[in-house]
């Protein structure tokens, strides 16, 4: 007996026809996802948490630090290398009319980045030559094209040399 398949394809023309439609149809598929950046491996990088070059970024934290914390620096070059350094001006002059603070130098340690544009910096501070605080925890801003001193870090040292510093 010979049976008859109506309508039905064979198992050779349903596999063509499948291939077929994979073909067409894979393109517009592709472009239906949830997501725009799915399959994407740039659009799904997580943000940087370094700058593009982090080592000449740490020498320029490194010299700005001591710069700002060298008692030998004008108060106007001190400004430059602070956060929002025109602002903070009267409180970085008050800081430095504390006789510590005067003489108070930093030597950096340890750089972290946690983001390209802020990092936290340990370093020891030092009093006319002297270890005053080994291990101090700072952190230092990108501002204006410049790696400067956090305003966050000036007044955590205003608090620590117990002197009122307004902005702090």
């Amino acid at each position: 007996m010979v049976l008859k398949r109506r309508g039905r394809r064979s198992r050779s023309s349903f596999a063509a026809l499948a291939a077929a439609s994979a073909l067409v149809l894979a393109p517009v598929l592709a472009g239906c996802g949830d997501d725009d950046t799915a399959g994407d491996p740039v659009a799904t990088e997580t943000v940087a948490s370094e700058p593009a070059d982090p080592a000449a970024a740490k020498a320029e934290i490194t010299k700005n630090w001591a710069a700002f914390f060298d008692p030998k620096t004008p108060v106007a070059e001190r400004a430059k290398l602070l956060e929002n350094g025109e602002q903070m001006r009267p409180a970085l002059e008050a800081l430095l009319g504390n006789q510590a603070a005067s003489q108070a130098t930093a030597k950096v340690k340890v750089i972290e980045f946690t983001s390209p544009n802020d990092a936290n910096v340990t370093y020891d501070l030092l009093v006319a030559g002297t270890m005053a605080v080994p291990d101090s925890k700072g952190t230092s801003v990108f501002q204006e094209d410049t790696w400067k001193v956090s305003v966050k870090t000036l007044c955590g040292l205003a608090q620590l040399s117990g002197a009122t510093v307004p902005g702090c």
